[in-house]
């Protein structure tokens, strides 16, 4: 199928990422069939325990540099990422409908909300404001700052396959944290899909290597 060699799914997939870095996985094999008419899509490998603890060791590391990341750049990060969902989306949207059972519309909306909250997150990565309030202390002033809270995990369902991770990720990028994702069981190409995507952008800039992971 067109839309699997555009998206880069393999018969057989790896499904343990921190980034542009593909840990090799040891975790049980996944099949994912299509509702759509019972076929074998394709397989990827889980991961296991010590896959699990380098994909939380590399997000560690990261979000200390991430996180000094200046919120507008941030946002310039997340804005590429937006661009290249625009370029797969007719690609990920038939994935979506294929692998989940949506109808086409539904999966191209889905990968529409995903380009929305990209546009979303940009602006707000120029709006992270704090009130400054006046104290009884002599000269004192008192205001609100934001700070990235660390690692974000995200699990997500089968019938989201990827407006859910979308929804959470871009927010916490732009706000300084870094996420883990674990996709649905049902789904998982999709979720190789969106990181094959994002691999796009990471491997034009200079950022922290385990930025996301799953």
């Amino acid at each position: 199928m067109k839309f699997l060699k555009a998206l880069n799914i393999k018969d057989d997939n790896n499904g343990v990422s921190t980034g542009l870095i593909w840990p090799k996985a040891k975790g049980e094999k996944i099949k994912s069939f299509s509702p759509v008419d019972g076929k074998l899509i394709a397989t990827c490998k889980g991961a296991d325990r010590a896959n699990y603890e380098l994909v939380v060791n590399k997000a560690t590391e990261a979000f200390m540099e991430w996180r000094t990341w200046p919120s507008p750049k941030r946002g310039e990060v997340v804005r590429q990422i937006g661009e290249e969902l625009r370029k797969f989306k007719q690609s990920l949207g038939e994935l979506v409908s294929y692998e989940m059972g949506k109808s086409l519309q539904e999966g191209l909306g889905e990968v529409q909300e995903m380009i929305d909250i990209c546009d979303f997150a940009v602006g707000l990565s120029r709006q992270l404001h704090g009130l400054t309030m006046h104290s009884e202390r002599p000269g004192h002033r008192m205001y609100e700052q934001y700070h990235p809270l660390g690692i974000v995990g995200i699990i997500s369902a089968f019938n989201f396959p990827v407006a859910v991770w979308s929804w959470n990720s871009m927010l916490a990028w732009v706000c300084g944290d870094v996420c883990i994702w674990k996709p649905s069981e049902k789904t998982p190409l999709c979720a190789i899909a969106c990181q094959n995507i994002i691999q796009t952008v990471f491997k034009k800039i200079v950022y922290p290597k385990a930025l996301v992971g799953w």
